[in-house]
């Protein structure tokens, strides 16, 4: 009889990954990544105390993915559109990934959902550069403008609507132009009262 097969924590974090990928994330359960590894149940549960802390390492693992396409977006020229493209990019290549990460219920405000992690951080940081706001002002700003990219990048990662790399950034683009001028006007009209 041939020797037992050897699954480390990676092997099946590397097929649990895959299957969210591919197909839905409720379809990782312990049968299914067996059968992927051709192994029984046990190497799973021997990793893992249970199901919930695989899933937990497999979002982990997605949400490493997402913080290179930001990383990746953040050293474009303009780095905070680089960023809101790289959100919708991730969402158009990776769309089971994205409803994983950014289409499930929560109970955070708009501000700490943008700001739960660094990546949401450096966003702000990034558009401080663009704007010359402080950070309380940017993240005001900035909710405007993650709703519209929030929304760009569900119509994408549903195929509500089909958009080329092109048309989203001239979207994105002008439209964050036009929010900035109508949030300056705005904010400038509070000062003169």
């Amino acid at each position: 009889m041939p020797p037992a097969k050897k699954v480390d924590k990676d092997d099946i974090i590397k097929v649990a990954y895959k299957i969210a990928d591919k197909e839905e994330f409720e379809n990782i359960n312990a049968r299914r990544i067996a059968k992927e590894l051709g192994c029984s149940v046990q190497p799973i549960f021997h990793n893992f105390t249970s199901m919930e802390e695989l899933k937990n390492a497999t979002i982990e693992r997605i949400h490493n993915t997402y913080e290179q396409y930001m990383k990746k977006g953040s050293e474009e020229k303009l780095a905070y559109k680089g960023m809101g493209m790289a959100y919708i990019k991730f969402a158009k290549e990776h769309p089971k990934f994205f409803k994983v990460l950014f289409m499930r219920e929560t109970s955070l405000t708009t501000s700490n959902f943008i700001r739960a992690d660094n990546t949401g951080n450096d966003v702000i940081k990034m558009g401080q550069k663009l704007t010359g706001f402080d950070e309380k002002e940017q993240i005001k700003f900035h909710t405007k403008v993650w709703i519209f990219t929030h929304g760009l990048a569900m119509l994408v990662a549903t195929n509500t609507c089909t958009l080329n790399e092109d048309e989203i950034s001239k979207m994105l683009e002008t439209t964050v132009r036009e929010l900035l001028i109508g949030y300056k006007k705005n904010n400038e009209g509070k000062k003169d009262t």
